[in-house]
């Protein structure tokens, strides 16, 4: 699974795993079939009200239905922060390399690329250009500098990490309750004291304080241990031990 670290205006570095094309397919798919539904119970609206003239019929389609089917992505892309009704189903986002947030502009690049690599060649051009660049960028996100991420990753573990797993039978776990919490929060805290050694700045620092409040706060502790990343560190070890 590839993935890309983009550093934030508050200087915190957050790792992303990059969307497969074939996720992106998929989104892609799903926003056709809304378009399609929406498309669809609108024209059946029309027709229903009957006794429409013929010039009003064209304006309907001209002023309604096409503009809809235009502008749906560039215009949901930008109310939505990055994400279209097929990239929510899928946990995608748009997002910018550099940290940024995306401005109408570089939705608007995106979208008028999309007529390029993705209708203009059946989505062949936007596969082939996705696949052979490090970020994932169809000409769209390379005229942007953006590109799409998972928001949920996939979870996946080396053999080196599961050799390095204690159980009961050589570790007592401090802290039990930590059983209570969630897969996805003990992959932030690892994500996070990564993140840590990687680019020991105050603000990665203050990330981990604040992780260990948190956790402190859930486990219903009385204070928040003195050495907070050796505490982070003993909840994600409580947590495989007590779980695998």
């Amino acid at each position: 699974m590839r993935t890309i670290d983009i550093r934030t205006t508050q200087n915190v570095t957050i790792t992303y795993e990059l969307a497969l094309v074939r996720d992106r397919i998929f989104a892609f798919l799903i926003d056709v079939i809304a378009l399609l539904v929406a498309i669809g119970i609108l024209v059946f609206i029309f027709e229903m009200l009957g006794g429409w003239s013929r010039d009003l019929e064209t304006a309907f389609y001209f002023l309604v239905i096409l503009p809809l089917f235009l502008f749906y992505t560039l215009m949901f892309e930008f109310l939505a922060n990055g994400r279209t009704l097929g990239k929510m189903a899928l946990q995608l986002k748009v997002v910018k390399l550099d940290g940024t947030q995306l401005q109408f502009g570089d939705y608007m690049l995106r979208w008028v690329f999309r007529m390029i690599d993705i209708w203009g060649t059946f989505g062949a051009l936007a596969g082939i250009v996705a696949s052979s660049t490090d970020h994932g960028q169809r000409l769209g996100g390379l005229v942007s500098n953006s590109t799409v991420v998972r928001l949920k990753p996939k979870l996946y573990v080396r053999l080196s990490d599961i050799l390095k797993i204690n159980s009961l039978d050589n570790y007592e776990p401090q802290f039990p309750a930590v059983r209570n919490f969630r897969e996805s929060d003990m992959l932030l805290m690892k994500q996070t004291l990564e993140r840590y050694y990687r680019f020991k700045n105050d603000a990665h620092k203050k990330a981990v304080v604040e992780l260990s409040v948190k956790a402190s706060e859930v486990l219903g502790l009385p204070e928040v241990p003195e050495r907070k990343i050796a505490f982070v560190k003993t909840l994600i070890k409580d947590y495989i031990v007590l779980t695998r």
